[in-house]
């Protein structure tokens, strides 16, 4: 080694004591990407002196070997681990066995699928001269070299899409990266690792300790971040796990170092966050329990666990809300969509049947994949991977979707950020925007499918989710002034209340989703006010679509009328429909609760029919109201039936619509 030597020796010894601590963690060849999370310095420690031994020696095979490796270590897909790597088999492929692998991994990680290939074929021979020696490696190596071929495949098809950077209101020189969105995507809250953090520590790795952080739109962008509630921060790792559809419930993860990491639950009240509440046992155990989604109707959680009894390394679980509000025994999702692999970054969509989790098994091309799995009568889909360039050689992991199904938030370590980690948007290519390769918008599908920058691509079909988004404020109809209100979502044809929910305390705002196939009833409710209902009978295949819908709540004093939207009548008839009976049994209770109040029920019609024809029936309809509510005991003395005809309109009746609402069944307060 010459004068190198001596540099030589002091790097070689940190680069043994570094390779027997990695290669005695037995997960490693399972689990082949914690390789990112080592922590071993004796690298960092070993790459300086085989720097300076490598000035004096550039053609030592081992020496560039041990260089390559470090670099991989650092930068898996970085030119000087390829360079490094390549220099050492040119001048020696027999310096190492494994150097082919490292080698083919490199190619990998640089979408070279063919040469990735050819190099692990050469590892693959290697080990096949004493396979029964080396059974978990020809595992390993046989996966990754279907992965490269399922990247072929995949890469040669790539799906069109737009990536935008969420821009510097959110990302920084600082790691970004788990993102959790509302469905209507207005608010995001993410896990990053800055200056700012709320304890000021650094951990091992120099980096400072995770915290949480929040950013809102307002006219369509996004304001510049902030740290999450202090109740939410400690002086520890807290990174975000999972957010509910409407922003109100928030999952954080903690790793208080007496157990493999654990979930907790806070919950918004007006402005701020609660401090959060440690899951319970069903949840988590002394194992990792990590990301978490809630279901639409906050009934069901999904979350990732490795702990024992599972198919493999990591697997989603869900339990379900039992009577009391606890969460119930776990259960694990199973093998059409666990694999022996792990599973991590669990999402189910609010449309309730779609799910996207990021897996190390399937049909991947490398690392973590992203998948899609759709539950039709009990029973999940084969998970279909979201192909490239959504999906690379590299970890894809922490995906969600927004409640139109139409954008997706992840975070990526991507060239042309503003630092580390960045959070990006996915569009899913259509006619809403111009490929204009000109501004920051990366068409990642370019180089494999060039679009032309001088003119508009061909509108495409977009496959939308079967969700509709109602949201807006709840107020007080006199004073304006916002309100924490209670809104029941209801299944109409079963008369059966779906979930519970309610209105910000501090701006009266509230979200809603209602996956489509139901008839849904809504009601909203605050004592010393009449409720108000609204009424969305969502077929199958209804698409998304979004409705803000701000409600003014009325007290109960006398001339204050309500519209029930949720009582039903036969065509044509008087006779009341069973799906009516929630909306009844909502004013039943407001008629006991104010035993001397005395109300007029008001029918009205449209004007399609003969005057004569519309007053009958709507005399008759409001008669069917109050008689109905005398058999459940009300005094006949407290109600009046009325029939309006067609004399009231309250929207136009040139329309469908229009004609709907005037449709109606309304009461008024006569006496309180």
């Amino acid at each position: 080694m010459d004068i190198g030597i001596e540099f030589y020796e002091q790097g070689r010894k940190e680069f043994d004591d570094f390779r027997k601590g990695l290669m005695s963690d037995k997960t490693l060849p399972v689990s082949t990407r914690d390789y990112l999370h080592v922590g071993n310095e004796n690298f960092k420690s070993a790459q300086s002196p085989l720097m300076d031994a490598q000035k004096f020696n550039p053609k030592n095979a081992k020496l560039n070997y041990m260089l390559g490796f470090i670099r991989f270590f650092e930068a898996p897909a970085s030119k000087e681990a390829l360079g490094f790597l390549s220099d050492a088999f040119r001048l020696d492929p027999e310096t190492e066995q494994d150097l082919p692998y490292w080698l083919g991994w490199c190619y990998q990680l640089n979408v070279n699928w063919d040469e990735a290939i050819k190099y692990y074929n050469v590892y693959l021979g290697r080990l096949n001269l004493k396979p029964k020696s080396h059974v978990v490696e020809i595992e390993d190596v046989q996966k990754k070299i279907a992965e490269c071929n399922n990247g072929k495949i995949f890469s040669a098809k790539p799906e069109r899409v737009f990536v935008d950077n969420l821009g510097p209101a959110v990302n920084t020189q600082y790691p970004e990266y788990s993102p959790a969105i509302t469905a209507d995507e207005e608010t995001v809250i993410f896990t990053a690792r800055r200056d700012n953090s709320t304890g000021g520590k650094k951990d091992s790795d120099a980096g400072f300790y995770e915290d949480l952080y929040i950013s809102t739109k307002s006219n369509g962008k996004w304001q510049p971040s902030k740290l999450l509630s202090k109740n939410v921060n400690s002086e520890f790792h807290d990174a975000s796990a999972g957010l509910s559809p409407d922003g109100s419930k928030l999952f954080v993860y903690r790793h208080s170092g007496k157990d493999g990491g654990d979930l907790y639950e806070s919950t918004l009240f007006g402005i701020d966050w609660e401090p959060p509440v440690h899951m319970n046992k069903n949840i988590n155990t002394k194992y990792h329990e990590s990301s978490v989604s809630l279901s639409f109707d906050g009934k069901r959680i999904y979350f990732v666990s490795d702990k024992s009894g599972g198919f493999g390394d990591r697997d989603i679980y869900y339990s379900d809300m039992d009577l009391k509000g606890e969460w119930g025994l776990s259960k694990n999702l199973g093998p059409d969509i666990n694999t022996k692999y792990g599973e991590e970054g669990v999402f189910m969509h609010p449309d309730g049947k779609t799910m996207y989790f990021s897996s190390q098994g399937h049909n991947n091309i490398g690392g973590y994949d992203i998948f899609m799995s759709t539950l039709e009568n009990g029973k999940w889909s084969k998970p279909v991977n979201l192909g490239y360039p959504i999906n690379g050689p590299d970890d894809d992991v922490f995906f969600v979707v927004s409640g139109s199904g139409n954008r997706a938030y992840f975070s990526s370590s991507k060239q042309g950020g503003y630092g580390d980690k960045d959070i990006y948007k996915i569009t899913f290519l259509g006619p809403e925007k111009e490929p204009l390769l000109s501004t920051e918008d990366q068409l990642l599908a370019m180089v494999a499918n060039p679009i032309s920058n001088l003119k508009t691509e061909a509108a495409v079909e977009i496959k939308t989710s079967k969700l509709t988004i109602l949201k807006g404020v709840v107020t007080d109809a006199k004073t304006n002034a916002v309100l924490e209100a209670t809104i029941d979502l209801i299944d109409n044809d079963k008369n059966e209340v779906l979930a519970t929910f309610k209105s910000n305390s501090a701006t009266g705002k509230y979200l809603v989703t209602l996956p489509s196939g139901k008839n849904y009833g809504i009601a909203v409710k605050r004592e010393g006010y009449l409720f108000h209902s609204e009424n969305f009978n969502l077929p199958d295949n209804a698409d998304y679509q979004e409705f803000t819908k701000d409600v003014a709540l009325k007290k109960i004093e006398v001339g204050s009328t309500i519209v029930l939207r949720n009582i039903f009548f036969d065509f044509d008839k008087a006779t009341i429909r069973p799906e009516s009976a929630n909306e009844l049994d909502r004013l039943i209770k407001l008629l006991n609760d104010n035993p001397t109040l005395k109300i007029e029920l008001g029918s009205h019609t449209d004007s399609k029919g003969s005057d004569d024809y519309n007053m009958k029936l709507s005399d008759s309809r409001s008669k069917s109201v109050v008689d109905y509510l005398i058999t459940k005991g009300i005094s006949a003395g407290r109600l009046v039936a009325k029939g309006y005809g067609e004399t009231k309109p309250i929207d136009t009746n040139d329309t469908d619509a229009g004609r709907q609402n005037n449709r109606r069944t309304e009461f008024k307060i006569l006496e309180k």
